[in-house]
């Protein structure tokens, strides 16, 4: 009888703490932060008043999961707003989200080689950015120069930092392979593929106005196709109406 009350006790314990944990709001959002917000990022701009402080929030709860460190540089609130804006942006159509295979993210100054080296006397610095492996499990590395760059241009379907984003997306799965489980149906999985395929031979036909680094892989596709579907959904939604409500079905978004 006493083990059973300490137990109950003891549950009764677990569940007081984690409904704590669930309604622990996170930290106010810096007022200067929503003018960084309206002045960089278009798809805030568009949101309405409610889906803004949602947005804000998301951003703060994702700044409390994922440390952010500059290499070479000191750290500017921009970045962490840029950062966590390219964090939240593809995620947004799923409330509870996580990126619970994320830890931290590496800014570096500028674009690096395959050894980590971003300095001018380095050779074959054309790495934006890239999400780790092996020792640099849980971490992703971007280039502070095409993070700016990708919010610069609101309609050039180029957004280094979501890219990489998009990457974690379709790992969450266990497996980079430009399917993501985590948010697609599975009944989409075979029109998806397909549809890639398609996609990728207009690409290599020089039929497409598709980036063409998203004929690399499907993988590459998947995160290319994405930056295309949040920097200029229009444009998509005219062009490739089928990948456009494919993409919009998976993120659960209304653009």
């Amino acid at each position: 009888m006493v083990y059973t009350f300490s137990f109950l006790c003891l549950i009764a314990v677990i569940i007081f703490a984690f409904r704590l944990l669930k309604t622990k709001k996170p930290d106010s959002f810096p007022e200067g932060w929503k003018q960084l917000l309206v002045e960089h990022v278009t798809f805030y701009k568009d949101l309405t008043p409610k889906q803004r402080r949602d947005f804000e929030n998301r951003i703060m709860i994702f700044l409390n999961e994922v440390h952010i460190e500059a290499v070479a540089f000191d750290l500017e609130d921009l970045d962490r707003v840029l950062v966590a804006a390219s964090a939240v942006i593809p995620v947004f159509g799923f409330p509870e989200w996580h990126y619970t295979n994320l830890s931290g993210v590496i800014l570096y100054p500028d674009n690096f080689n395959a050894d980590y080296e971003f300095g001018h006397k380095n050779e074959h610095r054309n790495i934006m950015g890239m999400v780790g492996t092996g020792r640099l499990e849980k971490q992703m590395i971007l280039s502070r120069k095409a993070l700016h760059h990708g919010f610069s241009n609101a309609t050039d379907k180029s957004n280094t930092a979501i890219h990489e984003f998009v990457h974690l997306i379709d790992k969450m799965d266990g497996a980079t392979d430009g399917v993501p489980e985590y948010i697609m149906k599975h009944s989409y999985s075979i029109p998806w593929l397909n549809l890639i395929h398609k996609e990728m031979e207009a690409i290599h036909k020089n039929k497409s106005d598709i980036r063409s680094y998203g004929g690399t892989n499907q993988a590459e596709f998947f995160a290319v196709a994405s930056e295309y579907f949040f920097e200029n959904p229009k444009l998509m939604q005219r062009k490739h109406p089928e990948l456009y409500r494919m993409l919009q079905m998976s993120f659960h978004t209304k653009k």
